[in-house]
């Protein structure tokens, strides 16, 4: 991968990112033992994350995938939450967990979730690879998995992009010069 671009450090190498995954799948499937869970998987960033964390969640499982976007091509939250793929199963009665890649201003959450709770699932689970608390704007939303809590800097890798780059890096690294 041609990273001449941009000048990115590694931040969580693949090996902490997949060790904290498994602690999250284990702690799931201690909640939820005896039932099944359902992913919502918000794509395109989070794929990477939400297959290994399915790996890891040793239950019963559905998963389907929305793609929700605030971002464009920029580097931050435009505020402007659109909703470009929708889930095609029922939610209603299942234990749902909307897995993301990263949570910062949680704008997009907060109209997504309460959408979702439209449809009555039974529980409803936020889990994220990474949190941005700093940058929080939408205080309802409350994570209850969390990967690892980031500083306010730009991040790539493990599913992260910049204007569709850099999502095949095996790392999250900081995007040193954007």
């Amino acid at each position: 991968m041609d990273l001449s671009h941009h000048k990115i450090s590694v931040h969580l190498s693949e090996q902490e990112i997949i060790r904290r995954t498994a602690e999250i799948g284990a702690a799931i499937t201690k909640k939820f033992k005896g039932e099944s869970v359902f992913l919502v998987v918000i794509l395109k960033g989070s794929i990477f994350f939400a297959t290994d964390l399915a790996k890891r969640i040793e239950l019963p499982m559905t998963m389907d995938f929305m793609t929700v976007s605030s971002y464009g091509s920029g580097t931050e939250s435009s505020g402007n939450v659109q909703i470009k793929k929708d889930l095609e199963h029922s939610i209603e009665g299942e234990n749902v967990i909307i897995v993301e890649d990263i949570i910062d201003s949680g704008n997009t959450l907060s109209r997504l979730i309460p959408m979702l709770k439209e449809r009555n699932p039974k529980s409803m689970t936020l889990c994220t690879l990474l949190d941005k608390p700093d940058r929080r704007v939408a205080k309802e939303v409350v994570v209850d998995y969390t990967g690892f809590v980031i500083p306010d800097k730009f991040v790539v890798g493990y599913g992260l992009d910049y204007d569709q780059r850099y999502r095949n890096l095996p790392y999250v690294g900081f995007v040193e010069d954007i």
